[in-house]
């Protein structure tokens, strides 16, 4: 009689070992494979055309978010794959396999690593990054434009100078922005992708966004420098697009003094 208790511990023990060994080869792929990738993101720049500094705090966070998350992602790719090749069943199963109960410090240690990236990502670049994008926000801006949107168009305005635009948005660099953004009709979105900033255009209502151009761009240069509504509003949403140049500060003036009322 004790010889089956005595098989069947040793089977036990023999799962135990085999999964320690599965937990230590998923653990060597995994800290390979998280090497690799980072070692190819860190030095990669997948980013479009950067224009403004805003643009600048917009794609450190992306990579960051990046360089958190590649560890993740390796984890579940390999023991995804690991568990395909090492556990596969040839044929159709005729019953489910046996429970598989791996160590519980595996466990919470997933738990309190995933965590703590949570609670990472949240502070920084979450509120960090807020709280730089808006350090300025209370300050008097630069440069003062208001924008409406409209089916389907961009209108520009310079309070300031009593210069209105639908064919372009002109912008001098290095100059600090004030967006007063607002629809004549329906919802819209008011996004410049150089610049990283968006902001819903709400009917009867003005929300507001900031940007401080720092590079000299076109439309014709690079296809990011466009005002493009990002809220699906009707037949014509595609065509919701308005050129945005950055220019000299001389240049800017020479524009708007063209445009000015004489």
């Amino acid at each position: 009689m004790p010889a089956p208790a005595r098989s069947t511990a040793c089977e036990g023990d023999g799962r135990r070992r085999a999964l320690k060994k599965d937990f230590l080869f998923v653990a060597i792929f995994w800290a390979l494979l998280t090497a690799v990738l980072e070692l190819v993101v860190v030095p990669w720049d997948p980013f479009p055309l950067a224009a403004a500094k805003e643009a600048a705090i917009v794609d450190d966070a992306f990579k960051l978010l990046m360089v958190l998350g590649i560890p993740v992602f390796a984890f579940v790719v390999v023991a995804v794959v690991y568990s395909a090749v090492r556990f596969r069943q040839k044929g159709e199963p005729t019953q489910d396999g046996p429970a598989i109960h791996g160590p519980r410090s595996v466990i919470f240690t997933w738990l309190a690593i995933t965590t703590a990236l949570t609670i990472l990502v949240i502070i920084t670049p979450g509120v960090t990054g807020i709280l730089e994008l808006r350090a300025h926000a209370n300050e008097p801006p630069d440069l003062l434009v208001q924008v409406q949107g409209g089916r389907w168009f961009w209108r520009v305005t310079y309070p300031e100078y009593g210069v209105s635009s639908t064919r372009e948005l002109v912008l001098p660099v290095d100059q600090r922005v004030r967006f007063e953004v607002s629809a004549m009709d329906v919802l819209h979105s008011f996004w410049i992708p150089a610049f990283r900033i968006k902001i819903d255009a709400v009917p009867g209502k003005i929300t507001t966004t900031h940007a401080t151009p720092d590079t000299l761009a076109t439309y014709d240069d690079d296809i990011n420098m466009r005002i493009q509504c990002a809220e699906l509003c009707g037949l014509g949403h595609n065509l919701m697009r308005l050129p945005v140049r950055v220019v000299t500060q001389e240049e800017f003036q020479a524009w708007i003094a063209d445009r000015s009322p004489k």
